[in-house]
C-alpha cells in the first residue's frame, strides 16, 4: 500500500529557497557589523583607557608641582624668619658692646655725687680731715670713669661698620629669597596653565601620543587656583588679599617667636642671674674694680631684649593692640650699679640701644654710633610689588569655605584625542575612510552606520593639601612655613565637573554632570 505524499509546488520551493538565502545574508551582514562594532569598541575603550591615564597622568603632575612649590615657599619662608632672627641677634649684641660704655658713664656720675658727699663732710669738719682728699679723688675717679666710656665707645663705633654691612646683606638676602620664590611661581604658573612646560609635555610620548594639548580655558582655572593659594596674589572666587600690614604681622610674630634666649632675653646655656651680665668680657668687670680700686661695686636689675618691632617702645612691652607690623628691628640693654667708696654712696641706672629702620636706625648712646644700619620693615610692599625689595613673602591664603577645600589648590586637566584612526591598512575593522556603512531598505529609505568613534575626551582633578605628619596631623591648618603639601588624585563635584566641562567648550557633557545618578 503506497502512502500517500503531499509535494509542494515547484513555485513555493522556489519562494523558500529565496527566504533562506535573504535571512542567511542578513545573518551573516548583522554578524559582519557587530564582529566589526566590537573591534571598533575594543579599540575606542583601549583609547579611552591610554587618554584617562594621560590625564589622570597630567593633573597629578601638575600637583606635584605645585605641591613642590608650595613647600619651597615654607622652607623659604623659614629662611626669612632665620634672616629677622639673625637681625635680632646682631642688635642684641650691638647692643650688649655699647652697655660697656652706658656702665662706665653710670659708675663717673656715681663717683660724681661721692665726690659731692666726701666734699660735703669735708666742709663739715672745716677742712681738717681726710674727706677733703676723698673729694679730690672721687672726682678724679668719676673722671677717670668716663674717659674709659669714650675709649668702649670708640671700640664699639670701630666695628659698626661690620655691623651695618651684615644688616645690609640680611636685608638684601631676605629679597633675594623672596626674588626666587616669585620666579618659582612664574615658572609653577605657566606649566599648570599649558600642561607641557618643565617637563610635562614628556608625558604623551608614554601615555597618549596622539592626545591635544591641556585645554587653555582649563589651564586658566589652574592658574586661578595656584594664585589663589598665596595671599597677594590675583585670585578670583575665594577670599580678597589681606593687607600688607596684615601679612607683615605674621612674618613678624613668627621670627620673634623664633629667637633663641640669647636675642630674646639674654638667656645663655648654663647663665647665671643677669644681675651680673657674663656675656660681658671678664677685663671689663677687673676694670670696673681697678678704677676706684677699693669700695663696693654691685651691678643690679639687668635685663636685655632684641625683636622686630614698630618703635622702640615696644621692645619691653607685651604686644600692642593690632599686632606688631616690623617696622624696625631694635635691641636694648638696661640695668643699675650701686657703688660704696670711702663715706659715700651711689645708685645709677645705666641703658644701651640699637635699633635700625628705613631712616637709618640709631644708637643710644651717640659715642658709639657711625655710619646708618637700615631696615626696610618686614613686608612693607603689594605682593605683586615687590620685584627687587620690599621683604616680601609668600602667605597662605586661608578660605573657611569647605567646598573651596579650605583655599588648598585643586588641579584639573581635559585632554581630547581622535580615536578613528582612518587607515583601513591599520585598521580593517573601520571598514573605510569614513568608517561608515550606507544601508538602503525598500520602502524605508537610506540609512547611515557609524561603526568607529570619531573623538574621546578625558578630564581629571587633582588636590594640593596639606598634611602634617603623624597621627594628628590633620589638626594643622595648611600653611607656608610648613613643608608637608602633598598631591594626589581627587574626586569631582558636581560644581568642579560643570565649570571644567564650561570652560572647555563641552556644553552637552557639562548639563549632564549635573543630572542625579550621573557618575563623575
Amino acid at each position: 500500500m503506497h502512502v500517500p505524499v503531499l509535494l509542494l509546488s515547484r513555485t513555493r520551493r522556489r519562494i523558500q529557497r529565496g527566504q533562506a538565502i535573504v535571512l542567511g545574508s542578513l545573518s551573516f551582514l548583522v554578524l559582519a557589523l557587530m564582529v566589526t562594532l566590537s573591534f571598533n569598541l575594543s579599540h575606542a575603550l583601549r583609547q579611552k583607557m591610554s587618554l584617562q591615564q594621560h590625564s589622570d597622568t597630567l593633573s597629578f603632575s601638575m600637583a606635584v608641582l605645585e605641591a613642590r612649590a608650595l613647600n619651597y615657599y615654607a622652607v623659604s619662608n623659614r629662611a626669612i624668619a632665620t634672616s629677622y632672627v639673625a637681625m635680632n641677634s646682631l642688635h642684641a649684641y650691638m647692643s650688649a658692646a655699647s652697655l660697656t660704655g652706658q656702665i662706665m658713664r653710670a659708675s663717673s656720675k656715681n663717683f660724681t655725687i661721692i665726690a659731692v658727699q666726701e666734699m660735703v663732710l669735708c666742709i663739715a669738719c672745716e677742712f681738717m680731715c681726710d674727706h677733703c682728699e676723698h673729694a679730690v679723688e672721687a672726682f678724679q675717679i668719676s673722671s677717670d670713669f668716663s674717659d674709659s666710656g669714650d675709649d668702649y665707645d670708640d671700640k664699639v663705633s670701630a666695628f659698626e661698620s661690620n655691623f651695618n654691612t651684615a644688616m645690609e646683606g640680611l636685608d638684601l638676602m631676605v629679597d633675594n629669597i623672596h626674588k626666587a620664590q616669585s620666579s618659582v611661581h612664574e615658572q609653577t604658573l605657566k606649566a599648570v596653565k599649558d600642561g607641557k612646560s618643565h617637563g610635562l609635555g614628556q608625558l604623551k610620548d608614554y601615555t597618549a601620543p596622539n592626545a591635544s594639548e591641556l585645554n587653555s580655558s582649563v589651564g586658566s582655572i589652574n592658574a586661578n587656583e595656584f594664585n589663589c593659594a598665596v595671599d597677594g596674589m590675583e585670585c578670583q572666587g575665594s577670599e580678597a588679599n589681606t593687607s600688607p600690614e596684615a601679612r607683615a604681622r605674621v612674618m613678624t610674630e613668627i621670627a620673634n617667636a623664633t629667637r633663641s634666649g640669647w636675642p630674646a632675653t639674654r638667656k645663655s646655656p648654663g647663665g647665671m642671674s643677669m644681675n651680673m651680665p657674663k656675656y660681658l668680657n671678664s677685663q671689663f668687670f677687673q676694670e670696673l674694680e681697678d678704677i676706684p680700686g677699693e669700695g663696693t661695686k654691685i651691678i643690679s636689675g639687668t635685663k636685655g631684649t632684641a625683636k622686630t618691632v614698630n618703635s622702640k617702645g615696644q621692645l619691653t612691652s607685651g604686644g600692642r593692640s593690632g599686632g606688631n607690623d616690623g617696622a624696625m628691628i631694635a635691641a636694648q640693654d638696661e640695668g643699675r650699679i650701686f657703688h660704696q667708696w670711702k663715706d659715700g654712696l651711689m645708685t645709677n641706672s645705666f641703658k644701651s640701644e640699637v635699633w635700625s629702620d628705613d631712616g637709618g636706625g640709631g644708637h643710644e648712646n651717640d659715642g658709639a654710633h657711625s655710619g646708618q644700619h637700615r631696615f626696610e620693615g618686614v613686608n612693607v610692599r603689594a605682593l605683586t610689588g615687590c620685584a627687587g625689595s620690599g621683604n616680601c613673602f609668600m602667605k597662605f591664603r586661608a578660605n573657611p569655605d569647605p567646598d573651596r577645600d579650605w583655599g588648598q589648590p585643586r588641579v584639573y586637566s581635559y585632554v581630547s584625542m581622535p580615536f578613528r584612526v582612518g587607515d583601513t591598512k591599520r585598521a580593517p575593522w573601520e571598514l573605510n575612510s569614513s568608517a561608515q556603512v550606507k544601508l538602503t531598505h525598500g520602502q524605508q529609505g537610506d540609512g547611515t552606520l557609524t561603526v568607529a568613534a570619531t573623538e574621546g575626551m578625558a578630564m581629571s582633578k587633582s588636590l594640593v593639601y596639606y598634611h602634617r605628619f603623624g597621627e594628628d596631623g590633620w589638626k594643622e591648618a595648611p600653611n607656608l612655613f610648613a613643608p608637608y603639601w602633598r598631591a594626589k588624585l581627587h574626586p569631582f563635584t558636581k560644581g568642579d565637573a560643570q565649570s571644567v566641562l564650561d570652560a572647555a567648550g563641552n556644553s552637552e557633557a557639562a548639563q549632564m554632570s549635573q543630572v542625579e545618578g550621573v557618575a563623575l
